[in-house]
């Protein structure tokens, strides 16, 4: 997943009018406006990083004139106490960036911290973690781009571009088959449909209504297995709902070909980040 920065600008123009307003009332009536400075963002925790451009932009919104110099690329594995960026400008510009910069950094390098540790567990299986619609509100670009840098596979990005037919739907409907047969009446067949089931007949039923994929939702490890056997490749897998840590390498080897994640990016901590200037 590629980030574009001009999709997400507006939320550093909010950030930065939400901390700035009228100024910064401190800074800018102590430090000298010439006042020159180096700056280091260095890691108090190792982890994954995420968010290194849109800290830049953040710097560049606020001064242009800001050298911003990368040590390392978002994705990248880190050590506590690892320098990720050098930063020389004005002082004052500096000061005035460092938080709202932090703030998407850290929260951004968490998920992606975070989302590592669940791929890491599928290692040596075809598994892949899926991202879910369980982000920050406004910001889920932001989000499913920091699941990538940590490893992680991007699910749809909203109710727009893959059909995702759950309880309510089937209930509206009257089963499986009829909600996807209306609902292949109606889009593009490029446009993946996934149902989601709850029991062994349902997943017989998604798998005779051709459903190119299959949620296998909140189903223990025996049931499962049951249901990746029956599908045999007729569809895509998706195992999901409650999705701790310590389960997933024993779901993986269900041989799913997904596990979709919530925690990743609804109940992430962010990343311990800080600025410090080593010349002034």
């Amino acid at each position: 997943m590629k980030l574009h920065i001009e999709e997400i600008e507006h939320l550093i123009d909010q950030a930065l009018n939400e901390d700035l307003l009228q100024g910064d009332i401190t800074t800018q009536n102590i430090i000298p406006k010439e006042r020159m400075a180096t700056a280091l963002m260095h890691t108090k925790e190792s982890g994954v990083i995420a968010g290194l451009e849109v800290a830049k932009a953040v710097f560049e919104k606020i001064d242009s004139s800001i050298i911003f110099e990368k040590e390392v690329e978002d994705g990248a594995f880190v050590e506590k106490g690892k320098v990720i960026v050098k930063m020389t400008g004005s002082y004052t510009s500096l000061l005035i960036g460092e938080r709202t910069a932090l703030n998407f950094l850290q929260r951004m390098s968490g998920i992606a911290t975070e989302t590592k540790k669940y791929a890491d567990q599928t290692v040596g299986t075809k598994t892949k973690i899926l991202d879910t619609r369980k982000t920050l509100p406004a910001y889920r670009h932001l989000d499913k781009y920091s699941v990538f840098a940590g490893g992680g596979t991007n699910h749809r990005m909203g109710l727009y571009d893959m059909v995702m037919i759950k309880d309510n739907h089937i209930k509206m409907a009257g089963s499986i088959t009829k909600a996807v047969d209306q609902v292949r009446a109606e889009i593009p067949n490029s446009i993946k449909i996934e149902v989601e089931t709850t029991c062994y007949k349902e997943v017989q039923e998604a798998v005779a209504a051709e459903a190119d994929i299959i949620m296998l939702d909140n189903m223990d490890n025996e049931l499962t297995k049951k249901c990746v056997d029956f599908i045999a490749k007729r569809a895509k897998v998706e195992a999901s709902g409650n999705m701790s840590l310590d389960r997933i390498k024993s779901v993986a080897e269900t041989g799913v070909d997904f596990i979709s994640v919530g925690a990743i990016t609804h109940s992430v901590s962010a990343l311990d980040i800080s600025m410090n200037f080593t010349s002034v």
